[in-house]
């Protein structure tokens, strides 16, 4: 019997990203279904994943597995014979966990800010997120990924945060190329990977994204 593997997703997500990404890392056939979260949610994705009602949400032969590093890891284990993303020692395992906790719990509500928020909170903002890539380059030092010579689980996990970075500095006015050339650098080496590379979407549709958000929401 052959193994069903569905992929829920909304393009822009760049924690969909990451399951694509992780789906192509290891080779694995998938259909990817888009869904539509702003008007009309599919009574699938409300099936799978009835919490959070939001994607991505990985189907696994008939069965869900939410929350996208969660499914990364999942994807790890499953298809084990390719391709290893997260490192074998204990340690070095849970520091990976450790940077993408931190990755999620700070990197999106401070790029959210960027585009939806103006004056000093916009300022700070800015600040906070240079603060947070500068802490990220930091920690990947002269690497070329942050596990080291391999393409791996926290470089599948920041990536998709990438595409958005013109967005980001478009709409907040910033650079982040002046202090962060090196993690700058390391996008452009991710993106040299095929997994990478067809699981990014380009810049300026995201750029359009959020003009389309600031308009539903009425941010000036």
């Amino acid at each position: 019997m052959a193994e069903e593997v569905i992929l829920l997703n909304f393009w822009p997500s760049m924690f969909g990203m990451r399951t694509m990404i992780a789906l192509k890392e290891k080779e694995v056939k998938y259909e990817h279904r888009e869904e539509d979260l702003i008007n009309n949610k599919s009574a699938l994705l409300l099936e799978m994943n009835p919490i959070y009602k939001k994607i991505p949400v990985l189907i696994h032969n008939g069965k869900p597995v939410c929350e996208s590093v969660i499914q990364v890891q999942y994807i790890d284990e499953i298809w084990s014979d390719k391709n290893p993303l997260l490192p074998k020692d204990p340690y070095q395992r849970a520091q990976a966990l450790f940077w993408a906790d931190f990755i999620d719990k700070k990197l999106y509500v401070c790029g959210r800010k960027t585009w939806a928020t103006k004056g000093e909170e916009l300022e700070e903002a800015k600040k906070e997120f240079i603060d947070i890539l500068k802490t990220l380059q930091s920690e990947l030092g002269d690497k070329p990924y942050f596990g080291g010579n391999s393409f791996g689980f926290l470089d599948i996990v920041l990536i998709g945060f990438y595409s958005w970075f013109p967005a980001y500095q478009k709409f907040g006015n910033f650079s982040i190329e002046p202090e962060c050339s090196i993690l700058m650098d390391w996008g452009k080496r991710c993106l040299e990977r095929e997994s990478v590379a067809t699981s990014l979407p380009d810049p300026e549709r995201i750029g359009g994204f959020i003009l389309q958000l600031k308009k539903l929401y009425r941010i000036e």
